[in-house]
């Protein structure tokens, strides 16, 4: 067996091409295709940066939805923000450190903090509103994924069994 028939009949996910519509957002966005690895150098530099969040989009439909409608938000806005996209295997890495609960998600940063997320599809209007709601925002603590913490002091006492 010579080592093109024992070569995968699928591609690995990093191999394969970014679909037309993701690169059509790059293109007309300037964004940048982010990796674990150079996220936070990115998101670190000054002024506010908008991460997508895509996922493979025969899983999720609404991540091609996402990539048509990011960049009529860039044009809506102008110049208020760049723009980071996560393909699906970098996307999964990061998402627990934003706390979103639905696919596809932006997440809005400003100097490399979480200051908000717009998680699963919204209605234009939404989309406009919470944007420049989030760009007038502070940064804040990214959302917990998890068991709630409480402050009353008084759980030793009271036992959890």
């Amino acid at each position: 067996m010579s080592a093109e028939a024992a070569a995968p009949a699928v591609a690995p996910a990093a191999a394969r091409p970014m679909h037309p519509l993701l690169e059509r957002l790059v293109g007309l966005c300037g964004a940048a295709v982010l990796e674990p690895a150079s996220l936070d150098a990115w998101a670190g530099e000054p002024g506010a940066a908008l991460l997508v969040f895509t996922e493979d989009p025969a899983l999720y439909r609404e991540t091609l939805d996402l990539a048509v409608i990011v960049p009529e938000l860039a044009r809506a806005l102008p110049e208020r923000f760049r723009t980071g996209v996560l393909l699906p295997a970098a996307a999964r890495t990061l998402a627990p450190r934003y706390g979103f609960r639905r696919w596809p998600a932006l997440v809005l940063l400003k100097g490399g903090h979480y200051v908000g997320a717009i998680d699963g599809l919204r209605d234009w209007q939404v989309y406009l509103d919470e944007l420049s709601r989030l760009l007038e925002s502070e940064p804040t603590r990214p959302p917990t994924v998890g068991i709630a913490v409480t402050a009353d002091g008084g759980g030793a006492a009271r036992g959890c069994h």
